[in-house]
């Protein structure tokens, strides 16, 4: 095993304890303004806007530092309606088979349904993949550890930096979501996490009226 080797933490400022108010204050009042949209503008995202996002992401924290994800952005036409016609089939079952009454009641209020034009709007989807194990030179397994909660924070992260950079988002999940194996051309031993739909919010888009917990309800201090 390789041993590990440790340099000084140059990275880290301290700031005066008014500006560390000021800036969790900030960013609060940023990130507060995302939503959730169900319909894009078509127009183009410049592609080094999502770059930088992707790498955003990648400096998440992550078991092992194995960084086990792999995120593949498609901004083809037809490979994004090839998407939308394979996870309209798994929303149909979704909707008219698999979900039960109570779960659909709860989208109900939200207006969603087995219909995902914004997979063909949006000017991009970003494939986000869980890596169960890497492949090392000799075809050797490497194991990877805390898989699903080091995805889920580089994803939150992406999310972040995305909002940031005055994109909005949409997170989709249609079950289950193998058919993205095959059209982005991932290996097995990866597992699609979630589809991120990108671009810019059409014009006039609405949202639902809803309100987040307060900080009572969300946290405890002991």
């Amino acid at each position: 095993m390789r041993e590990a080797i440790f340099v000084p933490l140059e990275s880290y400022k301290e700031l005066p304890q008014d500006e560390m108010k000021q800036k969790a204050s900030e960013f609060y009042e940023l990130v507060k303004r995302r939503r959730t949209v169900r319909e894009f503008n078509s127009r183009p995202v410049p592609k080094e806007v999502i770059e930088k996002c992707l790498l955003a992401a990648g400096t998440a924290p992550n078991g092992a530092n194995k960084q086990p994800w792999h995120f593949v952005a498609v901004s083809d036409p037809e490979v994004k309606k090839t998407i939308r016609v394979e996870a309209e089939k798994e929303e149909h079952e979704f909707y008219n088979r698999r979900a039960p009454e109570d779960w659909l009641e709860d989208l109900r209020p939200l207006g969603t349904d087995e219909n995902k034009p914004f997979l063909e709007e949006a000017p991009y989807l970003i494939g986000i993949f869980a890596q169960s194990y890497n492949l090392d030179e000799d075809g050797e397994k490497e194991k990877h550890y805390y898989v699903k909660e080091s995805v889920g924070i580089a994803t939150g992260i992406l999310i972040t930096a995305l909002h940031n950079a005055g994109l909005a988002t949409l997170t989709h999940t249609p079950s289950p979501m193998g058919f993205l194996n095959e059209i982005m051309g991932r290996p097995s031993h990866e597992k699609p996490f979630l589809l991120l739909v990108v671009g810019y919010p059409a014009e006039g888009v609405t949202v639902p009226d809803i309100t987040k917990k307060s900080l009572d309800e969300i946290s405890t201090f002991i």
